[in-house]
């Protein structure tokens, strides 16, 4: 057992050491597109949603003792093509099933053109594998209906059950996708056209890369035609007429700007355990030293014969070892201004797992000798 605990951890300190070798090559600086750094405010998508059925199921459909709304929403589908049903009478379907309906709406979407939506199940229905969405409009948060979805579903999940309740299962199958399932039906509005300017709004907020995409913009275009509003946004002037305003914007979304590095951070997974330690990462002058214990408990049974012919039993008597094993606990030292590179290696050689990364990091915060900020996810 032990060696392939080793092992194990061999592995793990060699997948560790490996994942942050790459983040060791210092990073060149390279300028970046205005259009992969940056979006233009109020150019976005819409999230729809909408309740609908799904028909047609192989028996896998909502148990409708569990779930009383989907015999309603079938009665009141019913009802709107001239079928009456009694209120005393409670079908048991095993063929339909309550769903969502998620889309995402893009921005300028017109009328009549069709986007993706997702499907999932609300209730207890074990598979929409070979289902067809009915007619279910899609609502957006102001409450109106921006589209229309109908098809036949994509479910990429599988999954079996067994009379004794055994089950086996792959990805999901109680949701699925319709590609080109619903049909836009109303236009969002916005403003883009209608202001004298465009705002540009940074992915990362940074006031060094809010200056330099301003003065970018300014030395192609003109002293006065872009400003930064603030580490975030960058307002530029631009053509009211909506051809010109569209070329405008081509042109800036090809101005290369050179990103303000990062700060410098720690980033640690406490779920996974994953560090992530960015090439800004500095501390001042700290002693660490690591150790681990190792308990071993080893059981087993002593069997207890009696002599010949003496009429007694044999019996048994468990005995237990346990034994505990501390390696040398090693010590080293940073000095000023360490780097990223010197602080893997110091900490590599210690034999620390990622675990451990995360206490020593904590520790060197603590006493202040970590010149980074410390996030926790």
């Amino acid at each position: 057992m032990e060696p392939t605990v080793n092992a194990n951890l061999d592995r793990a300190r060699a997948l560790l050491v490996a994942v942050l070798a790459v983040l060791l090559v210092a990073p060149v600086a390279q300028a970046e597109r205005v259009k992969d750094i940056a979006s233009v405010a109020g150019v976005r998508g819409n999230q729809l949603v909408g309740y609908g059925l799904v028909v047609g199921l192989d028996g896998t459909g909502d148990q409708t003792s569990q779930a009383p709304f989907t015999i309603q929403s079938i009665k009141n589908m019913l009802t709107r093509f001239g079928v009456t049903i009694p209120a005393s009478a409670n079908p048991q379907l095993k063929n339909v099933a309550a769903v969502t309906v998620t889309a995402d709406l893009p921005a300028f979407a017109k009328s009549g053109q069709t986007i993706d939506i997702t499907v999932s199940s609300i209730a207890n229905a074990q598979s929409l594998r070979g289902g067809t969405l009915l007619m279910t409009p899609l609502r957006g948060v102001d409450g109106e209906v921006y589209g229309v979805a109908q098809g036949n579903l994509i479910v990429s999940g599988f999954g079996v059950q067994g009379r004794d309740g055994s089950r086996i299962a792959i990805n999901v199958p109680s949701a699925g996708r319709v590609p080109n399932g619903a049909t836009v039906e109303k236009e969002v509005p916005n403003s883009f056209a209608s202001n004298p300017y465009v705002v540009l709004n940074l992915h990362t907020p940074d006031f060094t890369t809010s200056s330099r995409l301003t003065a970018g913009i300014n030395k192609l275009l003109g002293e006065g035609t872009a400003e930064s509003v603030d580490s975030v946004s960058v307002k530029v002037r631009a053509p009211v007429d909506a051809s010109q305003r569209i070329a405008y914007l081509s042109t800036l979304e090809a101005i290369e700007v050179e990103p303000g590095e990062a700060p410098a951070r720690v980033i640690v997974n406490s779920r996974t355990g994953t560090v992530v330690i960015n090439a800004q990462v500095k501390v001042t002058p700290a002693a660490v030293s690591h150790g681990s214990l190792t308990v071993t408990i080893t059981e087993r049974e002593d069997v207890s014969q009696p002599a010949p012919f003496s009429q007694g039993v044999t019996t048994s008597t468990p005995r237990s070892t346990i034994t505990a094993t501390s390696p040398d606990s090693r010590m080293f030292v940073f000095s000023a201004g360490v780097n990223l590179d010197e602080i893997v290696r110091a900490v590599n050689q210690v034999g620390a797992a990622p675990g451990d990364i995360v206490a020593i990091l904590e520790a060197l915060r603590q006493a202040g000798a970590l010149r980074a900020q410390l996030v926790v996810i």
